[in-house]
């Protein structure tokens, strides 16, 4: 059942970001499904089925509504990224409730910790992905912080409870949420191990 989900769930992720209009023209990355299909399944793996399948629910939601849940996580990236631009489209963003918006910023503090954890203990593996915070962000460079913020802003206000309550348990149990991601990932590309992949990045 979880496995079905996942592919549900990716299969609708990618229609929709395969159809996200960038400024600039056609990202190299849509046009990639094989990695995003990596990365998204690696993501999805470490969740939870309840959690799975309520964000699955948000999407077919999206969709009927003709939101598109992939341009809506990228434009609210630009919040930092490109300010400006932001601003003129700002408003026809869907608004979060306070609560919701309590919640998110607890789960990116608790991720962040796990990034920078991560970063110390894997630094060949993890100095390949993104900027950890959103202070380094740049036009050509979106930050993990600023990318989870635009993400969690897409999720309905069900799927951030469920999201945050995932997120704490790991935390009270010690253990890195980031480094599940990171692990799967990892193995889809051939390696056995994250001490593996860092001894040979």
């Amino acid at each position: 059942m979880k496995e079905k989900i996942i592919l549900d769930i990716v299969k609708l992720e990618w229609e929709m970001f395969s159809c996200v209009k960038n400024y600039g023209g056609r990202a190299w990355c849509q046009e990639d499904p094989e990695t995003f299909n990596i990365m998204r399944s690696s993501q999805a793996e470490a969740w939870s089925e309840k959690l799975l399948q309520s964000y699955y629910n948000d999407l077919v939601h999206a969709r009927s509504h003709n939101r598109n849940l992939m341009t809506e996580k990228y434009a609210r990236m630009m919040e930092s990224t490109f300010p400006e631009e932001y601003k003129t489209f700002a408003h026809r963003l869907p608004d979060l409730d306070d609560k919701t918006l309590r919640l998110i910023e607890k789960i990116i503090d608790i991720n962040l910790h796990w990034k920078n954890e991560l970063s110390k203990k894997y630094p060949k593996l993890t100095k390949r992905g993104r900027a950890i915070y959103t202070k380094d962000d740049s036009k050509d460079n979106t930050s993990f912080e600023t990318y989870l913020r635009g993400e969690l802003g897409t999720y309905s206000s069900k799927t951030i409870q469920l999201y945050y309550n995932m997120t704490l348990e790991l935390w009270d149990r010690g253990v890195n949420g980031e480094e599940i991601y990171l692990l799967n990932m990892v193995k889809k590309y051939g390696y056995n191990s994250l001490q593996e992949a860092e001894s040979l990045a």
